[in-house]
């Protein structure tokens, strides 16, 4: 029995001591394959500071009339808006930059030459640093340039017997004779830089506060530097005879210096609905601080389809140094008075917006 269990014990021992055996050597070869394995480099994604958007839409119109008892114009219509933004955001400064393009035009069978319906070129820039001791405050400093791309008229019907049974070509240089333009490319056009404060309460609305903002009225075509109110020139300061009348004694920019007040609010109610504002007050204090100019756009889309948005834009404008003619009362205010300009305008079309991944 004894000898049995010696035999036993061997035969154990001589199994386990085998099978350590074969474990060592496996993990001897399995440390030789890691050791030679390359190494996996750990991609570490880097953090990305800016983003950017662009939003297009393209607007197209038409209405055509058979046989219309109540009378009306066959019309065309096509606008197009591009509304670009890059953002730049690193801990606690950011500079944020967007721009706006504006163009469209309208034919009208009573009116045999196109007309503008629309046009705008807008520019903002506003870079802003947070203080840890300023909860929702920053400095910021806030730069915007403002005017249009082509000349803007006033169309009046021509004064020409038997208008409708000329030639077509005779007709369509009628109409571009009998009209008067009103503005063009950099007249006006207005530029200003604005140091201040920001306060963003929230993520859709922004109160900047500029008590220093200085910036220039630029009046390029002689023509209209009357209807801006635009100084004489120093040549011209003091005298009473031999001066010019057709604006080229005007000067061709003028330098404001004063105080701003701007408000953006935008508001997503859904996947489908949003509306934006801007608001910009400016206190001129060099000439009638007490006379704001105003400025005032919104716009609200309204996504129908994938491609499709309903949009609703309006602009109210207030210039005391702006002067508007109106046939109502030329002979009261031959050189026209200020008035409040507002645009209001409905559009449906092509809408498509491309944007960076956060």
């Amino acid at each position: 029995m004894k000898k049995i269990f010696i035999t036993l014990s061997a035969a154990v021992l001589s199994v386990c001591a085998y099978a350590q055996t074969d474990a060592q050597k496996a993990a001897a070869e399995a440390a030789k394959v890691l050791s030679e394995a390359p190494e996996v480099e750990v991609k570490v994604e880097k953090p990305k500071y800016w983003t950017s958007s662009l939003k297009t839409n393209l607007n197209f119109g038409q209405t055509g009339l058979t046989n219309w008892a109540a009378g009306g114009d066959n019309t065309v219509s096509l606008a197009a808006f591009i509304d670009a933004n890059a953002n730049y955001k690193k801990n606690d400064m950011f500079w944020n930059n967007r721009l706006q393009l504006d163009y469209g035009f309208l034919y009208a069978s009573s009116k045999p030459i196109i007309q503008k319906s629309s046009d705008r070129l807008y520019l903002e820039s506003k870079w802003g640093f947070k203080t840890a001791a300023m909860k929702n405050f920053s400095f910021s400093a806030n730069y915007d340039f403002k005017s249009q791309f082509a000349p803007g008229y006033e169309y009046k019907t021509p004064s020409v017997e038997g208008l409708e049974d000329l030639p077509r070509r005779d007709q369509v240089k009628a109409w571009l004779d009998a009209r008067n333009q009103l503005s063009g490319l950099l007249s006006p056009a207005y530029t200003n830089l604005a140091l201040g404060i920001d306060y963003i309460p929230t993520k859709w609305l922004s109160i900047n506060f500029a008590p220093l903002t200085g910036g220039f009225v630029i009046v390029e075509d002689a023509r209209f530097r009357q209807s801006y109110s635009m100084g004489l020139k120093k040549e011209w300061e003091g005298k009473t005879e031999g001066v010019p009348t057709d604006g080229s004694q005007l000067r061709s920019a003028r330098f404001e210096f004063g105080a701003q007040l701007k408000v953006d609010a935008k508001v997503n109610i859904n996947d489908n609905f949003a509306y934006s504002t801007q608001v910009v007050l400016f206190s001129n204090y060099l000439d009638n601080p007490q006379n704001l100019r105003v400025n005032w756009d919104n716009r609200i889309d309204w996504k129908l389809a994938k491609y499709f948005s309903f949009t609703i834009t309006t602009n109210l404008i207030y210039d005391d140094k702006v002067l508007i003619k109106n046939e109502k009362d030329i002979e009261k205010y031959p050189d026209g008075r200020q008035r409040v300009q507002f645009k209001e305008s409905l559009a449906f079309g092509f809408t498509y917006t491309i944007a960076s991944k956060k």
